[in-house]
């Protein structure tokens, strides 16, 4: 029997656009609002890890998790928050990695672990909303 999902496949160069795109953005926002626009590209770098790491978390999900699970509706809700809770928590691992070697940032500042995750929990569904606005499947309708 064959899965009923369909995997995820999307040209690097637009995952690329979009990712980093959105990391300059942010990156800028984030600069500016703190009033430090020299912090801008370290900004953009850690956005970046949230931007172009959540893609490949729910790569993870969609193409390797999904078709391994049941397809209960509950079911799969339930693994995608927890990937997205492990995702968050890897990822701000990596922000505080990056954090660390730039004399900008202060790693202390980042959340506790668990709130990383519940954070990036956040960040997907607001994600997937964007995605439902403009047709694409998404978490809420079950298809992406």
């Amino acid at each position: 029997m064959t899965s009923p999902w369909q995997p995820f496949r999307e040209p690097l160069r637009e995952t690329l656009l979009r990712t980093v795109g959105l990391a300059v953005i942010v990156g800028g926002v984030v600069a500016w609002r703190f009033g430090r626009l020299q912090a801008w590209p370290v900004a953009a770098v850690l956005v970046l890890w949230i931007s172009f790491g959540g893609h490949w978390i729910e790569l993870l999900f969609l193409n390797w998790l999904r078709p391994r699970i049941p397809g209960s509706r509950a079911l799969q809700v339930a693994a995608r928050f927890g990937v997205w809770f492990i995702g968050g928590v890897a990822l701000r691992i990596a922000i505080m990695l990056t954090m660390r070697v730039s004399p900008l940032t202060n790693a202390n500042s980042l959340p506790q672990w668990w709130v990383a995750g519940l954070l990036f929990i956040a960040i997907e569904l607001v994600a997937h909303v964007a995605l439902a606005l403009r047709g694409r499947p998404n978490f809420y309708n079950g298809d992406g």
